[in-house]
């Protein structure tokens, strides 16, 4: 006894999507129209007009603050932990921005004399 052969013309696959069918348009007059500068709605509020620029901020590596203040990594680490040392988290490393290892040498220099 032999098995019947499958023809490839009848085989339909299921499940396919066919083409989505089209929406129909919109009519003009329920579209929103554009409003005048002088509108309301046309003025950002609590926002300037022309936005401030930003100033560039430096962000140092551990090693690179630590050959600055000539200390070890594990210092500048220490520091970070501790919240002495403002810093950002990228990753799994730290990035120390220039100004907080300014304003903290700044704050923790002794005078001795």
């Amino acid at each position: 006894m032999t098995m019947p052969q499958r023809t490839h013309a009848a085989y339909v696959r299921p499940a396919v999507p066919g083409p989505r069918p089209m929406s129909r348009p919109i009519p003009a007059a329920t579209m929103a129209r554009p409003v005048g500068p002088q509108h309301p709605a046309a003025v950002p509020v609590g926002r300037p007009v022309v936005p401030q620029q930003r100033a560039t901020v430096t962000f140092l590596t551990v090693a690179e603050v630590a050959s600055m203040m000539r200390v070890s990594k594990m210092t500048v680490y220490r520091l970070v932990h501790a919240g002495e040392l403002a810093a950002v988290r990228v990753g799994r490393s730290f990035r120390v921005p220039e100004r907080a290892v300014q304003d903290y040498l700044r704050d923790a220099y002794t005078d001795i004399a």
